[in-house]
This record gives C-alpha cells, structure tokens and sequence, in this order.
C-alpha cells in the first residue's frame, strides 16, 4: 500500500511546480472586463462622427463666417449716414446653393449656370444647364467600327420579322407574323367595328377592303436628288479607313448610311429602362459607351470643350424611381471619375417630375421609348410601394404599327426598322398619323417620302384605317406587342445588387411591382399561406381583373367594389391576388421572379395598382391622387392619350369618376422635358439642398455616402 503523497511532492513530480519570479507575462496595461449592465457608448450616434455631415457642417459654418467677414468689412467701409450695403440683411445660406454646386457663386453667375442636369433614357438624352429654359435632347446611341451594321447580322434578318416561303419568296402579309398577331389583330379590329356602332358612328362594310386594295397597286413615285428640296445630309466618313473616326454619338449615328465603308454599328447602352446586356461582350464596354455619349453631348451641346473645366460644375442626375443599386453606384463613379464633376447629386424621376410642373400631391406616370413607369408622390417623397416599372413603351408601338401596316399590304414592304432611315420613317410615321380619337378613324389618304443614302427618293402613297388607332391601344392590351426579346441577356454581365452582411439580394422593392408580378406569374403559396391572405389574417392589396375586350365596359362580375378602395379582385381561378406588403412574401416574390418575369399590362391596370399601394386604404388619399393623375414622356404624346386614359379609369372606379382627372404640365411645358425641368429646379435651390456629394468625401467613403445624400431609403 503506497502511503498518502503531499501536493508539493505530486508537483515536483509532475513537472507542475511554479519556478518563475513572479513576474507579469506582459507590460501592457490589464483592462478590466466591461460590465455589462451597465455600459454605454455614442459611437456614430452624433452627426459630428459622420463625415458627410461633419463636411456639411464646417462648410456651412465657413460660408456664414465669410459672409460675416465681408458684411463687416462693407459696414467699416461705409459712411456712418449711409444706408445699409445691399444684400445686408439676407439670411447667411442664401447661396449655399451655388456653392455647394461648385465655385462660388459671382455677380456674373446667372443662377444654376455652374449646374449641369442630365436625363438619360432608353432612347434619347435630355442634358442641359439648370439656367437653360429647355434641354437638348440627343439620341442615346454611339455608332462604333465593326465589322458589319446592325441591319446585316443575323444574316440580315429583318424587324419586324416577317417569314418566308421554303422558296425564299415573301409570304403573305396575311400569314407574315404567325397566327397569333393575325388573331388579336382581327379580333381588335372586330371589337372596335362593334364599339363604333354602338356609339353611332358611321362604319362602311368594307373598309378594310378598300384600303387594302388600293395599297395592293399603288407603285411609288421616284424624285431625283437635285428635285428634293429635304433631301437629307448625311454623315460622311472619309474614304480612307485610317481617317474614319472610332466612334460617333447622336444624331450624327443615325445618319451613318449603314453600307458605309468602313462598317458602322448602333449600340443602345440603355434598353427597357436596364443596362443592354445583350449586345455587349464586357460590361466595361457598356459603362464606356454611357460616359462617351454623355462626354460628347456635353461637348457639342453645351459648348464646354475642356474637361478639365468640369471640375467647376455640380450635377444633377436623374434616376428611376424603382432603380437598380449596381446601377445608381457605377453612375455616381462615372460622373466623379470619369466626366470629372465637382459634385453630384441624384433625384427621381417622379419627384423631378413634380418638381418641374409644380405638383404637391400626384400620380405620376412616365410614358418613355421603352419603359413606362408609374409613381405616387406626396408632399416631395415618393412612396415607396407605390413605384411601378413596365417593359413597354412609344417603340412598341412603333413596331406594332409598322406589322398592321404591313399586314394591310402596307407599300413599302421592304421596311426594315433595324436599318437607320427606316427607323427613323417608322417614328416618323406614328407620330404623324397615330392617334387614339376614335372620331378620326376612317378610310384615309396620306404619303411619305423614303429617302436612304446613295438612293433616289421614292415618294409612297397609302391608305389607313383602323391601324393608327389600335396601334397606340396595344398600351392597354399589351399581348399584342413584341416582348420575345426583352429578357435576353439579362444579368448575362451585370448581377444583383446583394447585401455585405446579410448576402441577399437588397435592389429596392415594391410591394405594387410585385403585385404587377404575381398577376403576371401568380403564386400559390407563400410560406404556408394562400395567395392573398396576409400573415395578420388580412387581405392584400392587389391589381384589378383587367377586361378581356378593350373596347367593352367593365361588367360588374368584374369590377372591384367601389365602396372599398384597394379590395381585391374577385375569387376566380384566373384572377390572382398577390401576396400583400405586410409579409416577407413580397420580398420573396420580388427577388426571386424579378429578373425572369416582365412587366407588361395594360396601363390603367397599372395606374390602379399604383394608387391602391400608394394611399394604403386611405380614401381621401385615393381621391387625391385619382384627380392628379400627371401624364408625362414622349410614349403619351399621341392625339386622344389623355381623354382615353380618362374614360378607361372611369370604368375600372366609377365610384370615383368625379374625381378622375388626367392633368398636362402646365405653364406649356412640354411633356418630354417637364422632368429634365424638375432637376433643374432641384439644382438652383439654395440652402436647402443637403444631397450634393463632393470629392473629398467621396474618395474617403465612396458609394457608402449614398447612405446619406439620398433623398430616400438607400
């Protein structure tokens, strides 16, 4: 038996024996640990921790200390009976505005002359400076050496597409674009010959026949070049391709002849409101082009030649309403890096749109190229669930036009809308003849004059009927538009927008466009709940049934109660509601079907959809926006737009037909520049504009200011 040993002895032993002097393993001070009860920091819990708005801060106290300075030194000055010096007694920011937008401002300063405001779209660039009364307005287009335009890919096919026979020869118009358009065509056609004579208007039987046949045997007239007296100038390229430029931007693209030697091709950075993924191989080509363009309009149209200048100048850029994260974030390295600006700052297009007609409260909707987008805007905010962002536009029905014509034995058959001269006829053409008065539909009488580089000019002579009319009506039965190609390439360059922390995708969502989503893709169910049933019990808000004859009264089967704003649409099989905002339902539907589904239906569904988010169940909100439905775009700039708008909203809320007003921009505006106009307005305010971001702050923080500079929830 071993005897009990002491601890000393099992130490020594087991080599655990402390043998050190008793020294501290470290100098370093020893911090006690916190107690956690009690403790308490303000860690960027004061603006003087944040660099934004410290900046903003030591500027203002700057400028109020030289205005000080200088009110001073003109009182010392002065004689002790002279009057006070003039501007004396005005508050001390009331140039901040200037300032803030570059250099100082100076008495030969005109207000907003060191500001430039640009608007790109799809398919034109509204740029100027904020003194400007108007904008410039340059095509969106640069025209780079390639090995061969844009009308010979794809071996030429043309647009609209029009099929051929196994022998090559052209089909009939009639069989030219599938089954499909030809059914929709007739039966609009068919249901505005009823509609018609229920409104006693006089229909001949055989209308269409006579247009038809007459546009069958009239040849074109062809008009020597010296004999044309609008003959066009078109661009010239040197005949020596060592000479020939790059690249060329704006209207001088467009008038490229496309058999040019060397070869010329038409990029669009910007399509549907989305950067044009489709046509670019490396998304640094397509940031190139957008700063190009705008580089070259600033150039030529506002005669400021020395970048280095620009320095000098603040700018206001305009964004959309439901933006793209990716998308604001390369713009503002762009304007900083690229172009040079002082500073910049950005607002939304519905808010510029206010702004620039001088509205409070409104629905705004936007009618561009390619992208229609839809907003309510109150007291200078925009609401966030309200913003709706569809995939069609004034081009649509530019092509869609051109098919029906085309289908009626238009005469000029050969038109082709990817070769330049024939876009720009086909544009042309709706806006002459296209219009929505159902009063001016009649067999008629018109001609134009093709003229292409190199060719005599042919002089056509054709018949209209009901074409120009139902073209612009495709806004309100969008299935007769072309919407196979507006998904390619998409996020084939450019990803989501994801969030550092969380890694989910964090693009602004709203609970309208997802409603506008669902009704398009409907889902089922959502984490356990059924479609239209909220976490709370509650029904959501969801877009009305729209009517399946366009020209046919909503039935009241069909119509949402007028009794209860925003109630959802009846509970049928094919009519979804969507899952409401009051969930993360709508996040999941946005995220997970926004870049797969697209946007399209009728535009007074949308408007409906729109106010109903907006005003939350709030009638008296509902009324106002209702009665202050603004109307802007170049889309909307068709004869009748406003009055048919007006009566289709009428049907869908008849409870409300008092209230319903489209309204114009007023003081004469024109509608394709009143947002261009409104961040003008936004770039001359004094003192009260905080969103400017400069330089310094911007190579400290970069796109993370955004945080604090923005007039809504980054």
């Amino acid at each position: 038996m071993v005897g009990k040993r002491s601890g000393k002895a099992l130490l020594r032993e087991e080599g655990l024996e402390r043998t050190d002097n008793n020294m501290d393993l470290t100098t370093w001070p020893q911090i006690n640990p916190i107690n956690q009860k009690n403790y308490y920091t303000d860690y960027l819990k004061r603006d003087d921790q944040i660099l934004p708005l410290r900046l903003l801060q030591e500027e203002r106290r700057n400028r109020m200390t030289a205005k000080a300075r200088d009110r001073d030194r003109e009182l010392a000055q002065a004689n002790p009976n002279d009057a006070l010096p003039s501007g004396a007694d005005l508050d001390m920011d009331d140039d901040a505005g200037m300032e803030d937008a570059g250099e100082p401002l100076t008495g030969q300063d005109a207000l907003g002359s060191k500001v430039i405001v640009i608007h790109p779209g799809s398919q034109n660039l509204r740029i100027g400076l904020a003194s400007d009364a108007l904008p410039k307005t340059v095509p969106m287009v640069i025209a780079r050496r390639w090995e061969m335009s844009e009308s010979e890919e794809d071996g030429g096919e043309p647009s609209p597409k029009r099929r051929r026979t196994d022998d090559g020869s052209q089909m009939e118009p009639e069989k030219t674009f599938g089954e499909e358009f030809a059914g929709q065509y007739n039966k609009m056609c068919a249901d505005l010959k009823i509609h018609m004579r229920s409104n006693k208007r006089r229909v001949l039987p055989n209308s269409k026949e006579l247009i038809v046949n007459y546009n069958k045997r009239t040849p074109p007239e062809t008009i020597s070049e010296h004999n044309d007296p609008f003959r066009v100038d078109w661009t010239e390229i040197p005949a020596d391709p060592k000479e020939a430029p790059g690249f060329l931007t704006g209207k001088e693209a467009l008038r490229i002849p496309d058999k040019s030697i060397p070869r010329y091709k038409l990029f669009w950075p910007l399509r549907y409101g989305w950067y044009n993924e489709s046509e670019y191989r490396e998304k640094k080509d397509l940031y190139n082009d957008i700063a190009t363009i705008i580089e070259e309009a600033i150039k030529t149209q506002l005669n400021l030649r020395r970048k280095r200048d620009w320095v000098q100048y603040g700018c206001v850029f305009v964004v959309p309403d439901l933006y793209e994260r990716h998308y604001v974030s390369q713009t503002l390295e762009m304007l900083m890096r690229d172009l040079g600006f002082g500073k910049v700052c950005f607002i939304q297009e519905s808010l510029a749109a206010t702004c620039g007609a001088g509205y409070t409260t409104a629905c705004v909707m936007d009618v561009g190229a390619q992208k229609t987008s839809i907003c309510c805007v109150e007291e200078g905010m925009c609401i966030e669930n309200s913003r709706i962002n569809l995939k069609c536009g004034g081009a649509d029905v530019t092509e869609t036009f051109i098919r029906m014509m085309l289908y009626d034995h238009f005469p000029y058959a050969d038109i082709n809308l990817k070769r330049r001269y024939d876009f720009l006829l086909a544009e042309e053409l709706k806006y002459k003849f296209c219009t929505m008065n159902e009063g001016e539909i009649s067999p008629q009488l018109f001609d134009f004059h093709l003229r292409a580089s190199g060719q005599d000019t042919r002089k056509y002579t054709f018949k209209t009927y009901d074409e120009v009319l139902l073209a612009p009506q495709g806004y309100y039965q969008p299935t007769i538009f072309d919407n196979s190609q507006k998904l390619k390439g998409r996020r084939k360059l450019i990803d989501r927008s994801y969030d550092l922390y969380e890694g989910g995708p964090n693009d602004p969502v709203s609970s309208a466009q997802s409603a506008v989503l669902s009704l398009i893709s409907p889902i089922v169910s959502v984490n356990g709940q059924t479609n239209g049933e909220t976490s709370n019990g509650q029904v959501a808000l969801g877009p009305i049934k729209p009517s399946s004859n366009l020209f046919q009264k909503i039935n009241e089967t069909e119509r949402t109660p007028a009794s209860t704003v925003g109630s959802p649409a009846p509970d049928d099989d094919d009519t979804p509601v969507p899952i409401g905002e009051t969930n993360t339902g709508t996040e999941i539907l946005a995220t997970s079907v926004r870049d797969d589904v697209l946007p399209v239906i009728a535009l007074d569904t949308a408007i409906l959809t729109s106010i109903g988010h907006g005003a939350r169940l709030d009638e008296r909100k509902t009324r106002d926006f209702l009665s202050s439905v603004m109307v802007v775009g170049g889309g909307a700039q068709i004869p009748g737009f406003y009055m048919f708008l007006e009566e289709r909203l009428k049907e869908l809320r008849p409870g409300f037909a008092k209230d319903i007003v489209i309204g114009t921009p007023p003081r004469e505006l024109d509608p394709q520049g009143v947002i261009w106009k409104g961040g003008s307005v936004f770039g001359k305010l004094r003192g009260t504009n905080d969103s400017w971001i400069g330089k310094t702050e911007y190579d400290r923080l970069g796109a993370r200011l955004l945080v604090y500079k923005c007039m809504w929830a980054w």
